[in-house]
């Protein structure tokens, strides 16, 4: 790999502690501070991007770039720093955060002129670890890994994973924070993104009162990554704020698309850019439930919900106006764009489902059939995922027992069929109502209704298989990922099976790494 052009554009322009001290403590007034990889004596490669690697501008792996990797032996021109954020966690304000997993290598841009930040996760501790090791296990990172580059083969702006290794080491966590902690296998991530800069930033600095460093944060974040914004003064940061919430809302639709639960949506685990990012206690949907959350933590409020995620990424862009508001002095403005986020949602939203279902527009109706849809598919507790599946193939009432019983995970009886029958003869008749034809209806599901995606069941399966020292079902599902809107592996599209209902890791997890 080419390392040698990693640059620090971040730490060249904001006050930083370049001490490379990793002992947790406050680090008031500055935006990152230098700390080092803590070093590992027996890694050992596990998976590698090759296409990513290639398209980000690092080129082919060869065995010497295993110490990159997990950060050993570092090169001089690359000085590994952490930033500091704050946020607020589960509504409450947390006050100084920061990278406490995350080490960064800098930045590295490829002929294209494409930049890319590269990160490792779980390569030690820094100043912003909370008293926490640093370390990862192999367990959550190939969550990360796997589920990153799920998200990006489905079309959703997320980060990306280069890179997983193990350690040699093993790591202590309580996975259920139960009082019973174990022993796991430890393990590095290498990330990528175009930014890594989220809410937080700006709310730890705008709490500290640095409206000059606010300033230049956002001036620097307007240069590098909004280039469509080109007004000026109090507009530019108006315009900033808008196209953060745009991007927001359209993210958060696309987590509906797919039925993505993100699981700990706190403020500091926003992207400013509309990534999704931090990988924790996430699950994709199997049976749909509005008031499904995969995260223990996350009970038994059900703060970050399926169904919420929506209204909850509306709180933390208020959050985020809160920290903006001395850039932008316009308390009206804020207000106003806050509160079309709604519409915007909403109408985003709808437009989505249509995608889903095959209208080619929205309706006078829509509304009322998209309610009532939802109320069927909680009540019969029908696969998200697999219902779409087979209404694409749904060209009349047909058997609806053979199409529906198989995806549900309850019992229908004779009045559940009766109800699907009409929602059925309901649905034919919304379709007579396009203006496209059938065939093309069919199309435009196919587009947005995934064949596979990467339930948690199969991640279960998957990191139980590497943790026996196989790899075959690692692979299928990279495979796989990579081509969701296909149906590669039939084995992989059906619903959860029963016995994992109630396994940790497979229904529910923690926010443990």
């Amino acid at each position: 790999m080419n390392i040698d052009n990693i640059k620090q554009p971040f730490i060249q322009n904001f006050p930083g502690d370049f001490s490379n001290n990793p002992v947790q403590r406050n680090t008031p007034k500055v935006l990152f501070s230098t700390t080092l990889p803590v070093g590992f004596e027996n890694p050992s490669l596990l998976i590698f991007n090759e296409n990513l690697s290639e398209e980000i501008g690092l080129g082919k792996y060869e065995s010497q770039d295993l110490d990159f990797l997990v950060g050993n032996n570092l090169p001089e021109n690359i000085h590994p720093y952490a930033t500091a954020y704050a946020g607020h966690q589960f509504g409450n304000w947390a006050g100084q955060l920061g990278d406490g997993r995350a080490i960064l290598a800098g930045e590295i841009t490829n002929e294209a002129g494409l930049k890319t930040e590269i990160q490792w996760k779980g390569a030690g501790a820094t100043p912003y670890s909370r008293h926490a090791d640093g370390r990862a296990v192999l367990r959550s990172s190939v969550r990360e890994y796997l589920m990153s580059e799920a998200m990006y083969h489905l079309e959703i702006p997320t980060t990306r994973a280069l890179s997983l290794c193990f350690t040699g080491e093993n790591v202590v966590r309580d996975m259920m924070y139960n009082g019973n902690p174990q022993e796991e296998k430890g393990a590095v991530i290498i990330r990528t993104a175009e930014s890594f800069l989220r809410f937080g930033h700006f709310e730890l600095i705008s709490a500290q009162k640095e409206y000059n460093t606010l300033q230049n944060l956002t001036d620097f974040t307007i240069q590098n990554y909004f280039p469509e914004i080109q007004s000026e003064g109090d507009q530019k940061y108006k315009d900033f704020f808008e196209r953060v919430c745009q991007r927001t809302a359209e993210l958060m639709v696309e987590w509906y698309r797919v039925g993505f639960v993100h699981g700990v949506m706190n403020t500091d685990n926003m992207s400013i850019l509309g990534l999704t990012i931090d990988y924790g206690p996430y699950s994709m949907m199997d049976e749909y439930d509005l008031n499904f959350t995969p995260n223990t933590t996350d009970l038994p409020g059900r703060r970050y919900a399926f169904g919420k995620q929506g209204q909850i990424s509306q709180w933390n862009l208020w959050q985020l106006a809160n920290a903006l508001y001395p850039l932008i002095k316009d308390e009206k403005f804020l207000e106003e764009k806050l509160n079309d986020y709604g519409n915007y949602f909403w109408q985003s939203h709808d437009k989505m489902l249509c995608g889903k279902f095959g209208f080619n527009e929205l309706l006078d109706g829509d509304e009322e059939f998209f309610t009532n849809w939802q109320g069927l598919m909680q009540e019969f507790q029908l696969d998200y995922t697999l219902f779409f599946n087979r209404m694409e193939n749904m060209t009349s009432e047909g058997d609806l027992k053979s199409t529906f019983e198989n995806i549900s995970y309850s019992l229908l009886n004779d009045d559940s069929f009766k109800k699907l029958e009409d929602f059925i003869k309901r649905y034919q008749g919304r379709l007579s109502k396009n203006t496209i034809s059938h065939l093309e209806a069919i199309e435009l599901m196919r587009k947005n209704n995934p064949k596979f995606t990467l339930r948690n069941y199969l991640l279960f399966e998957c990191i139980e298989e590497i943790e026996n020292g196989k790899t075959e079902m690692l692979h299928k599902l990279i495979k796989a990922l990579e081509n969701p809107y296909q149906e590669i592996y039939p084995e992989f599209s059906k619903k959860r099976p029963s016995k994992y209902n109630d396994v940790s890791g497979c229904s529910m997890l923690s926010c443990s790494s």
